[in-house]
């Protein structure tokens, strides 16, 4: 039962965002920069964001070489240096605009542990420097020397580093959204599932534990949720992704290295954090198991994960765990963002394959553009 103050005040927005993880949060800043006098609204079905805006590891990455190198199979050399280009302007521009001490942002680069059947991807290093000098005029990628100094198993043969990569506290930036979109008056109602959106008239039927059924009204409609978008919008081409992360207790001993580390072709990704070990990743070893979109721990990849950081990463000794928990991507067939108008009064964007924090702003931009210019 709603009272009269709460229809005419609480129902009616010029915009209605749906999802308040970074690209709903960053759709709802930049429209209201360029309308000041709108009225918008995020709805998010969790105290905070579902997806995986505060679950992932908090890498600053576009790309390493092994993974630049698997996309060039399926993708052509243009396409390639787009998603690069686009990914690591993202990341340029989250910086500029939140400072890095904000999101405690460290430039200590992206390093790629290599396998005895990954070495001739070293071959080509040289060739990708060339491809991307264009974008970052200097080279991206060389080889450590002296790595074994690091401590890393045998089976790693080479490391990569890539001098453009780094780390960020996901919590920081996402709490830097939200201070942000609160100074612009952007209202956030956490607790409010979207059921259905009528993508022509613009009305958007949310379920309250308190209320029940809501139904408001939106001049224009973002959605921005995900993999969950499936359950709003049919026929998108979204598939989605778990991933596993998991934080060790405090270590009895000095790491002896920094960055953000990639391993198994990018699937597994660790760094330190506090004086712990950050590890996760692992969706290759069960790919249609991780196809979900429930929070829960898959044993398979929990043990994979395991063996990697006692018999990889620190060789010869026992972690310990302290935290574990899982965030839901969204993939597809091709690499890029779906960002499109879906009806009369909606538009989407979807699809950030796992990349959530080097694009989620910039998408969230070209989402408001569309917004007022596509209606």
């Amino acid at each position: 039962m709603l009272s009269y103050w709460e229809k005419k005040h609480f129902l009616n927005y010029d915009l209605i965002v749906v999802g308040a993880g970074f690209v709903g949060l960053s759709t709802a800043i930049h429209y209201k920069r360029k309308n000041k006098k709108a009225k918008v609204l995020i709805l998010e079905r969790g105290a905070f964001p579902t997806g995986a805006s505060t679950k992932n590891a908090g890498f600053a990455c576009f790309g390493s070489l092994t993974e630049i190198l698997d996309d060039l199979w399926h993708m052509t050399q243009d396409e390639v240096l787009q998603l690069v280009d686009r990914r690591a302007k993202g990341l340029n521009q989250i910086k500029k605009e939140f400072g890095k001490w904000t999101l405690d942002f460290k430039d200590s680069g992206g390093f790629e542990l290599i396998q005895e059947d990954q070495l001739k991807a070293l071959d080509q290093l040289q060739g990708i420097n060339k491809m991307l000098r264009p974008l970052f005029k200097k080279p991206v990628f060389s080889i450590i020397k002296n790595y074994r100094k690091m401590g890393f198993a045998d089976s790693v043969k080479a490391i990569v580093k890539n001098q453009f990569e780094g780390e960020l506290d996901s919590g920081r930036y996402l709490n830097a959204l939200w201070t942000h979109a609160g100074e612009l008056g952007i209202k956030i109602l956490t607790g409010s599932t979207v059921e259905k959106i009528d993508t022509d008239s613009g009305e958007v039927r949310a379920t309250d534990q308190q209320l029940g059924y809501l139904e408001f009204v939106g001049k224009k409609v973002a959605v921005c949720t995900n993999a969950f978008s499936r359950k709003l919008v049919k026929d998108l081409d979204l598939i989605p992704g778990r991933g596993l992360v998991m934080v060790s207790e405090p270590l009895d001993f000095q790491i002896p290295w920094k960055g953000s580390f990639h391993f198994d072709k990018g699937y597994v990704y660790f760094r330190k954090i506090d004086g712990r070990l950050l590890l996760g990743g692992g969706r290759n070893q069960d790919f249609e198991g991780e196809k979900s979109e429930e929070n829960q721990i898959n044993p398979t990849i929990e043990r994979y994960l395991h063996r990697i950081a006692e018999e990889v990463i620190f060789p010869g000794k026992k972690i310990k765990w302290e935290d574990s928990w899982t965030g839901i991507m969204a993939f597809g067939q091709k690499k890029s963002p779906i960002i499109q108008k879906i009806g009369e009064r909606t538009v989407v964007a979807v699809r950030l394959g796992g990349m959530g924090v080097a694009i989620g702003w910039q998408v969230g931009k070209e989402l408001s553009d569309l917004l007022r210019k596509g209606f």
